[in-house]
């Protein structure tokens, strides 16, 4: 290869150059950037989110609220990042894979096969929502990613980056059809991965146990009548360990050394325990290989997962379709994923009130598998969505408005309808519903307006708080089922009426205070120290208020 000459290229053109190779010395993957129009966009305007109160939802006021959004995802993450940073404790993704038959979309545009920047483009893509992603996760959380073969392994080597390695998980086989198809070129492609990432896997991240099946029981037996209930036996030798010449004598006069090319299972302490405790099985007449018994009682309450999801533990695509007819009456999407999938994903990775995260929502499975999950155990789960509105592959219908919310909409009236005239409710919580939107930082009173009306709703949104109790001069207060309260104050003149207010109601406030200089508020509200919880204006939010309305 030719040596460049750098003698007159120009200063960007030289740290264009520079960058390209610093990304050339670093081991992982490697593509050429390309610019995004919303990300652009979101660099220099603040991106806010719009309630459509005319699709909110209303049943449960002591259920917390799930939430749609309606726009593009990385709009929508760059909000949820100064309203729900470090809150989320699922994430789930189903997104494009890019196959090159119009399912993925860049910038307003189909990315077919033949673009010779297919991969670049889809890895910006994720690249950017997912470091927004990262930043979401509670400490203990985790994300989950379907994907193909596609970009698998380009996904794989970005998330390692983005994510750490050392925070990988699995790489899950979920067998996502169970038919042969004859007609493929070379093999019948039934299965796709499902990625998974902790925020911190050497922390607070923890698999929770899968619930133990009547197979899997079945396997213990009592044939002595042991008053400590069923067991089965497994050997005392092992493939692998060290060879000491080990034998042992139990007290019955048998002598026991592992067979030829295997190795001792446990210790000669644990086989004399075990002797003494009767809990070694030398076969029904007495005179066999003796082995140890393993009762049922002393099990996990649970099992591990496998990396292995076949159709018939977890759904396949054609059991996620007819779930979608069921419920819309036709076939409107192409590729859903099954309800029990989902509910596996956050049973696994969650607890009975964890925050749920889908920003590739499409038909809305993962909102429907927490409702069900909720009516099933009584749990609190939340679930937040996000996904455009284009239309489904020239159907005719939109995604947000025509699939997503429909389905959402029938499946909480659904189970409305069977919560009634029950003496125990597992009724389902509401749905609020946003649309993306930009408040430019223009000096102009509609800017003004705006910015006040927007800032106040992502900051309910933030703290779960939607019911207005009061509006005063220059403050609202807002509260919540479980008797939060939430203060707003506009700048300095709301301070003194908003104390007044608090102190009447003597009620906790989580308190925000919009002010055009840095100085401190705590002085001010010394006098009400035991009621308010001072917390700052999130940073983006602000920049924009100040230049708005300095």
């Amino acid at each position: 290869m030719a040596k460049k000459d750098y003698s007159n290229w120009s200063k960007e053109e030289l740290v264009r150059e520079l960058k390209k190779v610093e990304k050339r010395k670093k081991y992982g993957i490697v593509w050429e950037d390309k610019p995004e129009t919303v990300a652009k966009r979101c660099e220099t305007e603040l991106p806010i989110l719009e309630e459509d109160t005319e699709k909110e939802i209303k049943t449960d006021d002591k259920k917390p609220v799930n939430i749609l959004i309606e726009g593009d995802n990385y709009h929508a993450l760059s909000v949820l990042n100064y309203t729900h940073k470090g809150a989320i404790d699922v994430i789930f993704i189903d997104p494009p894979y890019n196959t090159g038959n119009n399912d993925f979309v860049y910038n307003d545009k189909y990315v077919d096969k033949e673009d010779s920047y297919r991969h670049s483009k889809w890895l910006s893509f994720m690249e950017k929502r997912l470091r927004l992603t990262k930043q979401l996760l509670k400490s203990k959380g985790a994300i989950f990613i379907s994907i193909d073969d596609n970009e698998a392994y380009q996904l794989k080597l970005l998330c390692d980056e983005i994510f750490g390695e050392k925070n990988f998980i699995a790489s899950i086989i979920w067998q996502k059809k169970y038919t042969q198809s004859n007609d493929a070129k070379y093999f019948s492609t039934t299965h796709d991965f499902i990625l998974c990432y902790a925020k911190n896997a050497t922390g607070k991240f923890k698999i929770n146990l899968l619930p133990r099946t009547e197979k899997q029981d079945a396997r213990y037996k009592n044939p002595d009548n042991d008053p400590r209930g069923p067991w089965m036996t497994q050997p005392l030798h092992a493939k692998s360990g060290k060879d000491t010449g080990y034998i042992f004598r139990f007290k019955n006069g048998v002598t026991w050394k592992p067979p030829a090319g295997t190795f001792p299972r446990y210790s000669k302490e644990t086989l004399k325990r075990a002797d003494d405790e009767n809990t070694i099985w030398f076969g029904k007449n007495g005179n066999a290989v003796p082995r140890l018994k393993k009762y049922l009682n002393e099990m996990k309450e649970g099992v591990i997962p496998k990396t292995i999801w076949m159709y018939d533990e977890v759904g396949s695509n054609d059991e996620a379709r007819k779930e979608l007819k069921d419920i819309l009456q036709a076939n409107v999407f192409d590729s859903p994923k099954p309800t029990r999938l989902i509910k596996r994903i956050i049973e696994l990775s969650g607890s009975k009130n964890c925050m749920v995260l889908d920003f590739f929502a499409g038909s809305g499975t993962t909102g429907n598998a927490v409702l069900e999950l909720n009516k099933m155990d009584a749990g609190l789960r939340q679930f937040i969505l996000c996904t455009n509105n284009e239309n489904n592959n020239g159907s005719g219908l939109k995604i947000a408005t025509d699939i997503c919310y429909p389905r959402i909409k029938k499946s909480i009236q659904n189970l409305e309808k069977e919560s009634k005239g029950k003496l125990v409710s597992n009724r389902p919580g509401g749905l609020k519903y946003y649309k993306t939107g930009f408040v430019d930082a223009e000096q102009t009173d509609t800017n003004k307006h705006k910015m006040v009306d927007k800032s106040t709703e992502m900051l309910c949104l933030k703290e779960d708080c939607f019911d207005e109790v009061m509006e005063g001069r220059n403050f609202r207060i807002f509260k919540n089922s479980q008797d939060k309260h939430l203060g707003i104050i506009y700048d300095d003149d709301g301070i003194e009426p908003f104390k007044k207010e608090a102190k009447k109601m003597k009620k906790q406030f989580v308190v925000y205070v919009f002010s055009l200089d840095e100085s401190a508020r705590e002085e001010e509200f010394e006098d009400v120290a035991d009621l308010v919880e001072l917390r700052p204006i999130p940073a983006v939010i602000l920049n924009v208020y100040k230049r708005i309305f300095r």
